[in-house]
């Protein structure tokens, strides 16, 4: 089989699969569609709201800042002691 001939056929092959693909998309009309479910449009409500607080609550703050400066801000050591062995489960070495 010589070369030149199959590449030429293939040419061909190909400039005319390439036609009538053309063809074929001018006459067909798509559309594409976008759906969003009810949940995903409550999930993004939410992720807006939580977006728009803040991440300090400033009334607490404000009220141990007041109880500090007057010297009545008292810390339990056992209830400290009781938080860290709480959150201590979730440490990962």
């Amino acid at each position: 089989m010589r070369v030149e001939a199959y590449s030429a056929v293939n040419r061909i092959y190909q400039s005319g699969a390439a036609s009538s693909a053309k063809k074929g998309g001018s006459t067909a009309s798509y559309s594409d569609k976008l759906e969003i479910s009810r949940t995903a449009k409550d999930y993004q409500t939410a992720k807006e709201a939580v977006s728009r607080t803040s991440e300090v609550r400033e009334d607490k703050v404000a009220q141990i800042k007041a109880a500090m400066e007057a010297g009545t801000y008292r810390v339990s050591a056992q209830e400290v002691a009781g938080k860290m062995l709480e959150n201590i489960a979730t440490l990962t070495f």
